[in-house]
């Protein structure tokens, strides 16, 4: 399979957290804990038990490495059924430089 992502992919655990977003700003699901599969500072890989809609968008409290809890918007961009629940792919659309640098940081760490 030919490799599209632009960032490395770290496996690593971290906790996280969805809360739904709608056009009206309003949220209709309640903060979900998922399991994180992979994470590069452009996006994140997780498996979850409840299904999500693709292309729908979620806010994301995602406490990482540091124990830090890093905030950004994640956009769903693709869905796996599996036995035990969902893998899904998502695309950080909003985080900042400093917490994208973070996963930068960690991941220069994680090769040496």
């Amino acid at each position: 399979m030919e490799e599209k992502r632009k960032n490395k992919r770290l496996d690593l655990d971290v906790n996280v957290q969805l809360e739904r977003l709608d056009e009206d700003g309003v949220t209709t699901l309640k903060f979900v804990h998922v399991d994180v599969t992979d994470i590069s500072k452009s996006g994140i890989g997780f498996d979850c038990k409840k299904k999500l809609e693709m292309n729908s968008y979620y806010e994301a409290k995602i406490q990482i490495w540091t124990k830090e809890v890093v905030d950004a918007v994640i956009q769903i961009v693709r869905s796996e059924e599996k036995p035990d629940g969902f893998h899904y792919g998502g695309v950080f659309i909003g985080m900042t430089d400093t917490d994208a640098l973070k996963i930068d940081i960690y991941q220069i760490f994680n090769e040496l």
